[in-house]
């Protein structure tokens, strides 16, 4: 169902995209804007549709819960990093309060956990205008239904209280709220959007977690929603089905496979994590690490995590062992090429790059995570025993260790994540003499996330430079008192700043004795030059590790714009692979207009037929719901064609159950998107996987 639904959305809503861009200029104002309100419409159906849909996997019992220890220090992470930019945006006050009796952690679904309590911000930010909104978490002795069958029993009973300072509810209304498709103001010309369906699905989901939410409110002074969870010290009890065990959680491995694989889960461990066995394919040099019990079924979004990518299983599991030691749950891969999607999927803290693997260069690795907006502000830590360490650095990595390591490089490692994730805002030093300058750079780059100080001489950079920590500089060359290569010198000098990258902002062209200083400079701090604003942008962006999706609309348009340029898809030939015509004209018409080459099939056995006779073309994009031959078989069989092994595959899919990605990047996905297809991920995409 949710691919019968999302397959003409995908079209509706990348033509309507095309046509309110109107690369030709042909169409008049009013009819951009007609575009624009139906791909607005658009989305606003598909809202509609995934709200529906999670309602009706809940009412009809397909909904399993996947249960982890929940830390209560993660939980308020979470919410204050999803909604304080939200509290400033509408000069709310914002706060979130921990009682100082609550236990470490609770046993429960965190996703679903964090789904209702995102619920329950969102509308109590939607409507308060002034004032303020909060959250408290707190054990409770009463509150809730006298004769709750599972309150009643629990050993304690949690608390989250959201109030607010807004609208408020009338007393009548309470109830009606809660039904699918009602709001309090239910009139024609309501002042508050909505489908009226985030309150019906937290009040299911909190059912299922063997609570309930209650509400109270006042007209004009405001609202506190209360969801009530039982806490069991003994961990959690299965309330949605107490007759039957759920299954646990598993996770495909991920890693293209020659052939189909076969999974059986043996008992969960007191750990909660499933051990899998695998029983591979002939071609073991494919199979992804099977006896290695990562974390990657026990993250929840807003989780402190770490990426381990590294081939040497001994050394991996003691990453992770060290990890799990400091707070941190860890995802193991000992492939390259599953590094870019499992680093999207899970938006690890920090990621840990071996440079020497198996199957691909770790340096391609890297490149690919610095060339996906998506992943690119993630630190990336390299480990290896290659002396790579000014490339590594020069392409955006944190730090580089030579293997072997001991003990306690790698807890200098952890320490420094840690640092990095409460770090707060981050900070750019800027030396420039001249005013105009300065302040073009200030405007340029400066946002609420980042702590920029302005210096106009060398000597002042130095004094600096030892007085405060910089993740960034940018310098001029020319400088009053002394010259930028001077300046260089002082700093090479100094082994503490021997990791900070420097960033050098000139438009002039730079003669061949100067670039030949800058290069040796080079071999002792990081180096790039920065020939234009939108360079400049581009290059502390990546070095900043500041989040794409975070960034000012306008900063956000000159990065997209730039690495378009960088990653031209201009005669590139790309293969559609799809039953629906309707995708393929809309696709082929996206495509088209970024000047590639379109071939198209209508099914699997077509598509290989069209790769077979034209092996010149060098990405496909895959359904995965087709008649005769669907997309898994067919990416199956395009691996077992030798030439065809690293050909990128993206495949597009409805994702509407869990565990439709692992199923994708196990038949032989390179990655994958869901529909309907966002233009702009589909190309960012695209531009990595082809450069």
């Amino acid at each position: 169902m949710s691919h019968e639904l999302r397959t003409p959305l995908n079209s509706l809503l990348i033509l309507a995209q095309q046509l309110s861009d109107n690369p030709e200029g042909n169409l008049s104002g009013k009819q951009v804007e007609f575009a624009k309100t139906i791909h607005g419409s658009g989305s606003d159906l598909l809202t509609l549709i995934n709200d529906i849909l999670d309602l009706s996997k809940i009412e009809s019992g397909t909904v399993t819960l996947d249960v982890s220890e929940y830390r209560f220090a993660n939980l308020r992470n979470y919410v204050d990093r999803t909604f304080r930019h939200m509290a400033e945006a509408k000069h709310l006050g914002f706060q979130v309060d921990l009682a100082e009796n609550l236990p470490t952690a609770v046993m429960t679904d965190t996703t679903r956990l964090q789904q209702v309590l995102k619920n329950l911000l969102s509308n109590a930010f939607k409507f308060t205008s002034h004032g303020q909104v909060a959250l408290n978490i707190s054990l409770v002795t009463s509150g809730w239904t006298a004769d709750h069958p599972y309150l009643l029993h629990a050993d304690a009973v949690l608390a989250f209280s959201v109030s607010d300072t807004g609208v408020g509810i009338p007393s009548d209304k309470l109830q009606l709220i809660f039904e699918a498709f009602q709001q309090a103001d239910g009139s024609t010309a309501r002042k508050y959007g909505g489908t009226g369906l985030g309150l019906s699905i937290s009040r299911e989901l909190a059912r299922l977690l063997g609570g309930e939410i209650r509400v109270e409110s006042t007209v004009n002074i405001g609202s506190t929603f209360t969801l009530y969870l039982p806490y069991n010290r003994a961990g959690f009890i299965n309330y949605e089905a107490t007759r039957q065990p759920q299954p646990a959680r598993l996770q495909a491995p991920a890693m293209p496979a020659a052939a189909p694989m076969v999974y059986t889960a043996a008992q969960v461990e007191e750990s909660g994590v499933a051990t899998i066995e695998v029983q591979a394919p002939t071609s073991a040099g494919l199979v992804e690490y099977a006896s290695m019990l990562d974390d990657r079924g026990l993250i929840a979004p807003g989780d402190p995590s770490v990426l381990i990518v590294e081939d040497d299983d001994r050394f991996a599991k003691t990453v992770l062992e060290l990890a799990r030691e400091k707070n941190f749950k860890g995802i193991v891969t000992h492939r390259g090429d599953s590094a870019l999607s499992l680093a999207r999927d899970y938006l690890p803290s920090a990621i840990l790059l071996d440079i020497d693997l198996p199957d691909i260069d770790g340096f391609t690795v890297l490149d690919r995570l610095k060339r996906d907006p998506s992943t690119r502000h993630i630190p990336v830590h390299v480990v290896s025993a290659l002396r790579e360490r000014e490339r590594a650095l020069r392409q955006g990595a944190i730090s580089f260790v030579n293997k072997p390591v001991d003990r306690a490089v790698l807890e200098e490692e952890f320490t420094r994540i840690q640092k990095f994730l409460v770090g707060g805002k981050r900070s750019l030093l800027v030396v420039e003499d001249d005013m105009a300058q300065r302040e073009l750079i200030v405007n340029l780059i400066g946002d609420s996330d980042l702590n920029m100080v302005t210096v106009e001489t060398g000597k002042a950079a130095l004094e600096a430079l030892d007085s405060q920590h910089f993740d960034c500089m940018v310098l001029d060359l020319t400088l009053p008192d002394i010259s930028g290569f001077d300046l260089l010198d002082e700093i090479g000098k100094k082994p503490v700043l021997r990791d900070l990258p420097i960033v050098i902002y000139t438009a002039q062209e730079l003669s061949r004795k100067e670039v030949t200083k800058l290069k040796k400079y080079a071999k002792t701090i990081v180096i790039k030059d920065a020939r234009s604003p939108e360079r400049l942008l581009d290059e502390t962006a990546l070095f900043l590790h500041r989040s794409h999706a975070s960034l000012p609309e306008l900063q956000r348009k000159m990065l997209e714009e730039i690495h378009a340029l960088d990653g031209g898809l201009a005669g590139r030939k790309v293969l559609i692979v799809d039953d629906d015509l309707r995708n393929i004209f809309a696709l082929s018409s996206l495509l088209e207009r970024q000047q590639m080459q379109v071939l198209f099939a209508e099914n699997g056995r077509d598509g290989i037929e069209v790769l077979e006779k034209d092996p010149t073309i060098e990405i496909v994009l895959m359904d995965i719901m087709m008649p005769e031959m669907d997309g898994y078989d067919t990416m199956r069989a395009i691996r077992r064609i030798p030439r065809f092994k690293s050909l990128p595959i993206i495949t597009l899919t409805a994702k509407a159950m869990k565990g439709d990605r692992d199923k994708c990047i196990a038949a032989g996905a390179s990655d994958y998107i869901t529909k309907p297809v966002d233009v702009a991920q589909l190309l960012s995409l695209m531009r990595v996987w082809l450069h």
